[in-house]
């Protein structure tokens, strides 16, 4: 049986185009999920496809390098080639295509990312717009308010199950935070803040309870170090396209979002330092990075 869908998978690759083009976003409920892991080979963006060399498949099929169709239009900004990534293969009736792309590693993860061309977006030394959002204590906050001390932003949405995404970077953040709460000489230095694209369900009471569960049950929550935030869906975008994260509403999940990750390092004279892209960073990168801007 195993070999009898290899062979069907394989097949569907050269009506791969035709099919993505008629298939439907709903998922049937005899759809088989598989875990892929893999490196990009090619990319073709015009047909949202990408050529991935990938690991032996489980239950399903043997390491090899194939065409997989990818739907979510985000990834196209990101991927490259040469990138390892992580992904949810599906298998359905209407063919196969892969969901929940996660960049583990970047061609050379020495070398930043060239800066975009156009000044609307972040670039290394560029000074960030005063952008204004709401704290997890209902109080407005602007960026600038920051001014005067290192300050990191990640983006996150409370409801991601995703341990390597959103749950990964609340657990940096708080470990960071925790961190600073034992060091006094850089806890008036440092300042974390983390971003939600959710802002329907992320309200200020759900964000200071989310806040709360990662700096730990026994603790009083001390939000002094890291603040968590979030504003109309427009101030929200407007701070997410600035730094390049995209995100965009699951088409069969309406309660998930689709994302990328984006970890920003600002200077205490409010310039970009460092833009991060994926979750391979630990505490203790993230940490040195912002010593870095204030030493």
């Amino acid at each position: 049986m195993r070999y009898f869908l290899l062979i069907l998978l394989t097949a569907s690759i050269f009506t791969a185009c035709q099919n993505f083009q008629t298939q439907t976003e709903t998922v049937s409920a005899d759809a088989k999920r598989y875990n892929l892991k893999g490196k990009i080979v090619a990319i073709d963006k015009a047909k949202k496809k990408a050529t991935i060399a990938h690991d032996e498949i489980p239950g399903y099929m043997e390491a090899m390098t194939m065409d997989f169709p990818i739907r979510e239009d985000w990834v196209w900004e990101d991927l490259t080639k040469d990138a390892e990534i992580r992904a949810d293969l599906v298998v359905d009736k209407d063919g196969y295509w892969l969901e929940k792309i996660g960049i583990v590693a970047a061609p050379n993860p020495n070398q930043p990312p060239l800066p975009p061309a156009n000044d609307k977006f972040a670039q290394i030394d560029q000074e960030v717009p005063g952008f204004t959002l709401t704290n997890q204590d209902g109080k407005k906050i602007s960026i600038r308010d920051f001014r005067g001390k290192a300050l990191a932003i990640t983006f996150i949405y409370s409801r991601c199950p995703l341990p390597e995404y959103c749950i990964l970077m609340s657990k940096n953040f708080s470990d960071v935070a925790n961190e600073l709460q034992n060091n006094p000489e850089l806890k008036d230095k440092i300042r974390l803040l983390s971003i939600s694209f959710d802002p329907q369900t992320d309200t200020p009471a759900k964000l200071k309870e989310y806040g709360a569960g990662y700096l730990g049950k026994n603790a009083k929550p001390d939000f002094t170090v890291w603040q968590l935030a979030s504003g109309s869906e427009k101030e929200v975008r407007e701070i997410a396209d600035f730094f390049g994260l995209r995100y965009q509403l699951n088409a069969n999940d309406k309660t998930q979002f689709d994302h990328s990750l984006r970890t920003i390092v600002i200077s205490p004279e409010g310039k970009v330092q460092e833009i991060i892209s994926g979750n391979e960073w630990t505490p203790n990168d993230l940490l040195r990075e912002l010593q870095a801007t204030i030493n």
